[in-house]
């Protein structure tokens, strides 16, 4: 068949050649025998009705029985076209693989609002050999959105499919990646480093694998460490340090592949994941085929729900300093319940402006033009690099099919634990940084927002250890390189002092509640009106400022699941039991008008401190830019 001219066409060819690894885009995968059942509508798109489902026989090949039809529509083995037409040098994509039995394949593309198009298919009769398939599908129709995919149909014979991959016949050039995790939980870490050791297609383009390991527990100690060693043998380098936090390891990793290596590529990823490898194989490949340097992100799937895609994308909206979901981005999208082919919102070609570091690519010349990490200890350090890696040119790319398994924010409280302070004291060096200069309004009418929250909701630790950040931030850039030592234990210490950031494993050790249950329902009508808002909200002021029940101080009055910790019912009360997150443990929460008036006071001092003396700050933070991020700097640290 002779090479077609339309754009919604594909060319089949048999008896293709078989391509070389540095040509492989992505390649088709099944999942692990370890894997759970529900990871595998990432991988397979089956028929729920169908009463027989097809035989994973390796990683790479599966039988598809009698009278049995199986898309490949999946998260992980669907092509992303337009990605690759937006940000490559591709103008076509080859899908390459082997068959053997008979049936039908047939390949198709999807619109950018989800609309199918049948490109090409050829029967298949191969009962005893293999037989090789090649088809040409032009990018052209994708600058909007799509995806590519291919089916495979049986009749009256099984079908066997092997070595499938989207390949590239341009000689893209040789590019070797560092990669690299930072760890303060190595059974975590083992356990991805031998899932990393499991792929010899992807070590091989593997230069080292370095571990900055900040534990007190050593992962050199850890059971599985010896497995994993054996797997992926002397380019596995770990160096032992200080916990510098995540800013503190990760740019440890950086540091190492750019000035320990020569590598043309470093990748981040985070030590509590669960790892597909191919990932690190399909980002390297998207690196050396753009048409500029890009930094080259992977999405979050949820660990506890493997079929669900936790993020698709994210930007930092500037105006506001905080980031959020791209633009047309889905979120918590379930794969087993809306397959890519009944899921419109999945086909937009999605713009990103920050990618987080659980799986994180970076070419060599984005890292030696930008500069380090700020010493941020964690939170917000992914995202100002990515913030300032895009003024300086190189676009950050959230690359569908390259992901990682990692536990949702939803279940953890870095909302109001410890973490709240580098949330904060973070954020506003971001703002300092990268915002407008009219960012300040809407930063302290959000954070008195706030903090009128956490004070109705008896979260008194939160506050203190916002308002320490805040003032920590006033004092300036010049102590951010020593606080990677010290903030934490100084935040933890200043917690320590507040019952609300006490745990119990459960509130059965306490007290039973002195209040009916109903009474929560009854305060749990969310105030949607302004006017209501208003309403609510004086009436919990008044409440905070009057003298509490006595017996509210060891005796809880309600006990209140996490997701109903909403202010306008802890406004109204006492004392409470609250529940963690993650459901582990629960904290006995007791109203104090002292310390809300203190608390209060101190608030209000620091962010009219905050508006004055912003412009001097904003200099001070971005005249510091430089000396902050510079490899030196970072090496004295080190050192």
């Amino acid at each position: 068949m002779g090479e077609s001219k339309l754009a919604d066409s594909a060319t089949v060819r048999t008896g293709g050649k078989r391509i070389g690894a540095e040509q492989v885009l992505q390649r088709v995968l099944l999942p692990r025998s370890e894997d759970p059942m529900d990871a595998r509508p990432l991988y397979l798109d089956e028929p729920e009705a169908a009463s027989q489902h097809a035989t994973v026989l390796s990683r790479r090949s599966l039988r598809v029985p009698v009278h049995t039809n199986i898309s490949f529509a999946s998260y992980f083995n669907a092509f992303p076209a337009s990605y690759w037409k937006r940000w490559t040098k591709l103008d076509e994509v080859v899908l390459r693989l082997k068959v053997r039995g008979s049936g039908r394949l047939d390949v198709y593309r999807s619109k950018p609002n989800g609309d199918i198009v049948h490109l090409e298919g050829t029967a298949v009769s191969s009962p005893k050999s293999w037989r090789r398939l090649e088809f040409r599908i032009s990018l052209k129709p994708f600058e909007d959105g799509g995806w590519i995919w291919f089916d495979l149909f049986t009749n009256e014979g099984d079908i066997e499919l092997d070595e499938a991959a989207w390949t590239t016949d341009l000689k893209l050039p040789k590019q070797r990646v560092v990669v690299g995790t930072t760890t303060m939980r190595p059974d975590d870490c083992v356990q991805t480093l031998q899932t990393l050791g499991e792929d010899s297609q992807v070590l091989d383009l593997v230069e080292r694998v370095v571990v900055a390991d900040q534990g007190s527990q050593k992962i050199r100690e850890t059971e599985g460490f010896d497995e994993a060693v054996r797997r992926i043998g002397d380019k596995l380098h770990v160096i032992e340090q200080p916990n510098l936090g995540g800013s503190g390891g990760f740019t440890r990793v950086m540091y190492e592949g750019i000035h320990n290596s020569d590598a043309e590529q470093v990748m981040l990823f985070d030590d509590d994941i669960a790892m597909e490898p191919d990932g690190i194989l399909r980002s390297n490949a998207f690196a050396r085929a753009s048409v500029q340097p890009v930094i080259v992100g992977g999405h979050m799937l949820n660990l506890q729900a493997r079929s669900r895609l936790h993020t698709m994308g994210e930007v930092v909206d500037l105006g506001a300093a905080m980031w959020r979901a791209a633009p047309g981005a889905a979120t918590d999208h379930d794969f087993a319940q809306y397959p890519l082919r009944k899921s419109r919102k999945l086909h937009k070609l999605i713009h990103s402006t920050y990618n987080g570091w659980w799986m994180c690519l970076f070419p060599r010349e984005v890292i030696e033009r930008t500069g380090l990490p700020l010493p941020l200890f964690l939170k917000w350090d992914d995202a100002e690099y990515h913030l300032r890696a895009g003024e300086r040119g190189y676009p950050t790319v959230s690359l569908p099919g390259a992901a990682v398994w990692h536990m949702p924010w939803t279940d953890k409280n870095d909302a109001t634990d410890w973490t709240a302070y580098f949330h904060t004291r973070n954020r506003l060096i971001l703002a300092a940084l990268h915002s407008p200069d009219d960012v300040r309004k809407n930063l302290v009418k959000q954070s008195l927002k706030l903090t009128l929250r956490h004070l109705f909701s008896m979260e008194y630790s939160t506050v203190a250890v916002q308002l320490k950040a805040v003032e920590d931030f006033l004092a300036g850039p010049e102590g951010l390189f020593e606080s990677l030592r010290t903030a934490l234990p100084e935040v933890r210490k200043l917690r320590e002092n507040y019952s609300d950031a006490q745990t119990y494993s459960s509130a059965g050790e306490l007290p039973t509640p002195s209040a009916n249950p109903a009474l929560a329902e009854a305060l749990l009508d969310p105030p949607v009106h302004p006017v209501r808002i208003a309403k609510r909200a004086s009436q919990a002021l008044l409440h905070n400022l009057k003298a509490p029940d006595p017996n509210a101080k060891n005796r809880p009055q309600l006990n209140i699941p996490s997701s109903n910790a909403l202010w306008f019912l802890l406004g109204a009360l006492d004392s409470a039991t609250v529940s963690t997150a993650d459901g582990s443990g629960t904290v006995f929460r007791r109203r104090d008008p002292d310390e809300f008036r203190r608390l209060g006071r101190r608030a209000l001092a620091d962010y009219r401190r905050l508006v004055s003396e912003w412009p001097r700050l904003r200099d001070a933070y971005r005249q510091a830019l430089p000396e902050l991020t510079s490899p030196e700097s970072w090496k004295r640290m080190y050192e």
